[in-house]
């Protein structure tokens, strides 16, 4: 009868010292009381991706590359020189006219002017896509970060969990060899071990998982799993509607869609401004060797040659169309975004919101409950009113209701981190890049499409 007596004690024992270790490591988790030498912060992984990740040059790349377009396009075209040889025969071989000439080509209505205020748009255009690249990458940190911490606790929360069942299996094989335990009860006790082994590994892998992209985000897919600064708590607070408004008035994409406005004006005017031909004056000035009625060389000669091409036919009626088109396109897309943020918006909301009360619903009821009903269970084992399998069902009903408030922190989070990122996220998506272009011969830069390269 002792020995029954020592078992149970010990059972006793081992459940109240791992209930106390579980909320002491609860406290700990939301304290922060990691030593601070192994510990990431933020701050630290923020700094990490601007330093790392590719797609931040890419998009600095672009700039300059929209840069050196619109220095080039107010450059006025090169003129030409060349050599010209007339009347040479074979029965005077000295007899012919050698002259040097030299071209200058003349750009009517403007169009250097036009071309730099297209190269312009481009190159903000450019600017404001490094914007939201950037917001990209820093958005796509912040969620990681706290998918990060969600399953480093998680992972805290399956290991109690596990040892609980594993030195339940030991103690319970103890009643059973000295009868007071049947053998399905030891079997329950062996399965919850099972069970808590079984989610500890898929715990583990999802943390890993998380970290590794976490990694390639910032650019250090080798950066070892380490230990993260922060907690879950205290839970961000966002107001609905200054939230809509704020991404609204100053979300770079719907800036983005304003400047593609100005761009396909000032590609409209670029291609009007084409109507109006170029001219081109030539100069020469050369040595005639052909003989005068007075046996002497005619000499020198000088003349000048002015030209200009016929607009007959191409009079750019199709660009033309085409441009008014895509100015249409574009202020139509303005609208088009302001509505499509609006919708977006309203689901990120509700995925925030739902979140939130997830949270609150397992703060206020169901962790309370949940323990409470741990606590009835185990003090009815102790006074041999409930059975040992009971006490750990109860047990793992608390620690799964942890994790899902766990989940449900991450998720609110995450809704917060999107929103006040303007909804951008993706930070290893390839940034908009348009390609160099080069100039035709007719002295005007080409008007680029407008369209990202995938």
């Amino acid at each position: 009868m002792r020995t029954n007596v020592r078992v149970r004690r010990a059972l006793v024992l081992t459940v109240g010292c791992l209930t106390l270790g579980a909320a002491v490591g609860d406290a700990q988790a939301q304290a922060g009381t990691t030593p601070p030498e192994t510990l990431l912060r933020l701050d630290d992984l923020e700094r990490m991706a601007l330093e790392r990740n590719p797609t931040l040059p890419q998009a600095r790349a672009s700039v300059r590359a929209a840069e050196g377009r619109h220095r080039q396009a107010g450059i006025y075209p090169n003129p030409l020189i060349g050599y010209e040889a007339e009347e040479i025969n074979t029965r005077e071989p000295g007899r012919f006219k050698n002259f040097f000439w030299f071209q200058v080509p003349i750009v009517t209505a403007g169009k250097l002017g036009k071309s730099r205020d297209l190269a312009a748009a481009d190159r903000q255009r450019a600017e404001v896509n490094a914007d939201i690249q950037r917001l990209r990458v820093v958005t796509t940190v912040r969620e990681l970060y706290y998918e990060a911490l969600g399953s480093a606790r998680i992972v805290e929360l399956r290991q109690e969990l596990a040892k609980l069942t594993r030195e339940a299996v030991d103690v319970s094989e103890e009643l059973f060899n000295v009868g007071q335990a049947d053998r399905p009860d030891v079997l329950d006790v062996e399965i919850q071990a099972q069970r808590a082994e079984l989610e500890l590994a898929k715990a583990q892998s999802q943390q890993a998982r998380i970290w590794r992209i976490l990694a390639a985000t910032v650019g250090n897919p080798g950066m070892p799993l380490a230990k993260l600064a922060g907690s879950l708590d205290p839970l961000p607070q966002l107001d609905r509607e200054a939230i809509m408004a704020k991404v609204l008035r100053e979300s770079p994409e719907v800036r983005l869609a304003q400047v593609n406005v100005e761009r396909a004006r000032a590609a409209r005017e670029r291609v009007r401004a084409e109507r109006a031909p170029n001219v081109f004056v030539r100069s020469k000035l050369g040595y005639n060797a052909e003989s005068t009625n007075g046996g002497r060389d005619v000499g020198f000669e000088a003349g000048v040659e002015i030209g200009v091409p016929l607009p007959l036919f191409d009079r750019q009626q199709g660009n033309l169309t085409s441009a008014e088109a895509d100015v249409e396109h574009a202020q139509a897309d303005v609208r088009r975004l302001e509505l499509a943020l609006r919708s977006q918006l309203e689901t990120a909301l509700k995925s925030y919101e739902d979140a939130r009360l997830e949270v609150e619903r397992y703060q206020r009821e169901i962790l309370p409950r949940a323990q409470q009903s741990r606590e009835l269970y185990q003090k009815g084992f102790q006074q041999m009113a409930a059975a040992y399998p009971q006490v750990l069902i109860a047990q793992r009903m608390l620690s799964e209701a942890r994790v899902e408030y766990v989940r449900a922190q991450v998720e609110l989070w995450r809704g917060a981190t999107l929103l006040e990122g303007m909804l951008l996220s993706g930070g290893l998506e390839a940034p908009f890049h348009t390609s160099v272009q080069l100039p035709p011969a007719t002295g005007h830069v080409p008007i680029p499409s407008g369209r990202a390269t995938d």
